[in-house]
């Protein structure tokens, strides 16, 4: 029975790139479709959902398409590319090496190589999927001839609800207004900016003002360097970084936020964007990527993450609530505009339409197994 199968170096939770391809899978198997999802590296989280990808070798049908989610480098990518079965590219952005290079010369090499597996296998895909227009031009630059725009499939809407317990805690603490920050502690994500213009803040217009930083480290070397810069602007008792939250968990954070503070200076997509709009949250982003095209005029959009400018903006917007008010009802919008509420759906027919294409369509199951559960020969 051909399938239409994932394709992922390693498969996180709380992580952008696995929860979209746990998304897709679900999506998969709950339109009849038979899915696995292939891996290079086991994560002890995800393990009994998973497959070593070169058992697909021996797993291997007639009619099958393979769905690579690339964001990184992995063997996979050359292994895929010489494989006989169409191969479609679900591209999430490669993470440019020049932010690694001051911090992490190994991760710096692993993107350079990321870099050139999307060169090998761009050209031969029967189909790239980009996240936004952004990589979606990236996927054209590398050679992709057939590409096509569908969103992350895992912002789940509407929202879940905040964690009552975790809520009550946040709302009991003293100070405001309540910065977020939400993203991994990852170079380009332009923490430290967002860090320097609380620091602005509180020395000149918001002494109470407290900054909340939700994502776990990438680049360890970076993450320390965050935490001592706060300790030596003073801020310790201001800055609050956490991780590893669940749902409900993140929900209260958003729920417990005046404004998000964006200032990544390479985003692909932007989920915490989306995720801040549906729970009604304002945002003041830094335009760099794909973040002008995801916030189009539903947010304060900046061309520079000076701290002044920064602490200026979001004071600003705080002290208007007319426009705040405009900029939360205009965000609201934007999930449906996008078309996350059906990128499920939209990425399963794209896939079918591969299958299709290559002559040999994936047979739908009678019986599928509930969405979620991994599948077994």
């Amino acid at each position: 029975m051909s399938g239409i199968h994932l394709f992922v170096p390693m498969l996180h939770r709380r992580d952008a790139v696995g929860e979209h391809t746990r998304a897709l899978r679900d999506g998969l198997v709950a339109d009849g479709i038979e899915c696995r999802i292939y891996i290079e590296m086991p994560d002890p989280d995800t393990v009994d959902e998973t497959y070593p990808y070169r058992d697909y070798e021996s797993d291997a049908r007639p009619g099958d398409v393979l769905v690579y989610q690339m964001a990184t480098r992995s063997d996979m990518a050359a292994w895929l590319a010489a494989r006989p079965e169409p191969v479609v590219v679900n591209y999430h952005s490669i993470t440019p090496a020049a932010y690694f290079v001051p911090w992490n010369n190994w991760i710096a090499r692993h993107q350079v190589a990321a870099a050139q597996d999307l060169a090998v296998l761009a050209p031969t895909a029967a189909l790239g999927i980009g996240v936004s227009e952004f990589d979606a031009e990236e996927l054209r630059h590398a050679g992709c001839p057939d590409v096509a725009v569908v969103p992350v499939a895992n912002v789940r809407l509407p929202p879940p609800p905040p964690d009552p317990e975790a809520l009550a805690a946040l709302e009991r603490q003293p100070g405001g207004p309540n910065w977020l920050s939400v993203g991994r502690l990852a170079p380009n994500k332009g923490h430290e900016d967002t860090i320097a213009a609380l620091f602005v803040a509180r020395t000149s217009s918001t002494p109470d003002a407290r900054l909340t930083i939700v994502g776990s480290p990438t680049e360890p070397a970076y993450a320390r360097a965050l935490h001592r810069f706060v300790a030596e602007l003073g801020l310790t008792g201001a800055v609050t970084f956490v991780s590893r939250l669940t749902d409900a968990e993140l929900s209260a954070r958003y729920a417990a936020a005046d404004v998000l503070v964006m200032l990544s200076a390479h985003e692909g997509f932007g989920v915490p964007l989306l995720e801040a709009m549906s729970h009604g949250v304002p945002v003041v982003a830094y335009a760099a990527g794909a973040v002008a095209d995801i916030v189009d005029g539903a947010g304060v959009l900046l061309d520079d993450r000076g701290p002044r400018r920064v602490a200026a903006e979001v004071e600003a917007l705080l002290g208007d609530e007319d426009r705040r008010t405009a900029l939360v009802e205009a965000g609201r919008a934007r999930p449906a505009a996008l078309g996350l509420d059906r990128a499920a759906s939209d990425l399963v027919a794209a896939l079918r339409g591969v299958a299709e294409r290559s002559g040999r369509p994936p047979v739908t199951m009678s019986a599928a197994p509930a969405p979620g559960a991994p599948l077994r020969p």
